[in-house]
């Protein structure tokens, strides 16, 4: 009886790992998808399909070098001065080496790196980090810490 019960205790314990394994998985592929959305807008030059992958909130912040940007409206509005004002291009982005590491079934911290490929040749690049929550509406980025070349 009792290794029926201790078997019992095991396979309870995997279950609930498996499940908790399940979740963590379905987070990392919608958070990829969020990422991904994000590169496929910028690359049709479509700003605010690009910005859907944040938290449209006063709240969101936003780090570049030595400058904190906060809220959703002041980074779309820095994006649009520096990638679509005169004499700007958005050029083709890529992402790469993205690492997503859940926190828990509400949270996760995403690193990679951006690669940006000019008219010119140019490949401006750098690494990032983001911090994603999930909402109601799907997971979104409420912190982005970007530093390139």
């Amino acid at each position: 009886m009792r290794d029926l019960v201790l078997l019992a205790v095991v396979i309870a314990a995997l279950a609930v790992s498996s499940s908790g394994q399940d979740a963590a998985d379905a987070g990392r592929v919608a958070i990829r998808k969020v990422i991904d959305d994000q590169q496929a807008a910028w690359n049709r030059q479509d700003l605010e399909g690009f910005m859907a992958g944040y938290w449209n909130s006063a709240e969101l912040t936003f780090f570049s070098g030595a400058h904190e940007s906060k809220g959703w409206q002041a980074a779309l509005d820095r994006y649009q001065k520096n990638y679509q004002g005169a004499g700007h291009e958005m050029w083709k982005l890529e992402f790469a080496n993205l690492r997503i590491e859940m926190l828990g079934p509400e949270a996760a911290f995403v690193r990679g790196e951006f690669h940006l490929t000019m008219s010119d040749g140019k490949t401006p690049h750098g690494l990032f980090t983001l911090v994603f929550l999930n909402f109601p509406e799907g997971w979104k980025i409420v912190h982005d810490h970007s530093a390139g070349e």
